[in-house]
């Protein structure tokens, strides 16, 4: 199975082209969070990265909640490799949004954007669990990374997000991935989607 924009190696989605700035912000970025917790990428970026042409700010990205030491660990990796947290500059001031499940954002120093949306997941909520323990590689160039099943990724941007930009996007997946997709992940996705709405 194989286009001119991307091919399957071994289970691995390979998008046919370089990497780019926000490539490798991401991949600087996950290089880290990759040490202290399991993760997707999700969103806008999941288009993006293959192929669709259109400008973000943020790029998200769930995660399993750690505990506090562990957090720790990883918010001082992140400030020694030059990024900073936009709710706070110490553990202290941050952890209560991580006990709150709120999300965090984080970008270079010194930059605002791009960023990461960091969104932490449990088995609380059923749907963006289900992604996160079913993850889909993929590779751009030497960078490989998670999204979700591109199915799941599609049906959530329709049925859950819904925007027009979110149309667009899950669009621009149907037809870039239109030799792939099944039907019958649709059907499996779809229930667990409406079953759990976010």
């Amino acid at each position: 199975m194989e286009n001119k924009s991307y091919y399957i190696d071994e289970d691995i989605i390979v998008i046919n082209r370089e990497l780019n700035s926000l490539d490798i912000f991401v991949r600087d970025f996950l290089d880290i969070l990759k040490k202290y917790s399991e993760y997707l990428i999700v969103s806008g970026y999941v288009s993006i990265s293959t192929g669709r042409t259109r400008g973000t700010e943020d790029v998200d990205c769930l995660s399993i909640i750690m505990d506090k030491k562990k957090f720790e660990k990883f918010f001082d990796e992140l400030k020694r490799e030059n990024f900073w947290c936009y709710q706070g500059e110490t553990i202290n001031e941050i952890w209560k949004y991580v006990e709150a499940k709120n999300s965090l954002r984080f970008a270079r120093t010194d930059e605002i954007f791009p960023n990461m949306e960091f969104i932490f997941v449990d088995s609380s909520r059923q749907a963006k669990f289900f992604e996160l323990t079913h993850p889909q590689k993929i590779r751009i160039a030497d960078f490989e990374f998670l999204i979700p099943p591109i199915e799941f990724e599609i049906l959530y941007k329709e049925i859950i997000l819904g925007s027009e930009k979110d149309f667009a996007d899950a669009g621009h997946l149907r037809e870039f991935f239109s030799d792939m997709i099944k039907k019958e992940k649709f059907d499996e996705y779809e229930k667990i989607i409406r079953g759990n709405l976010g």
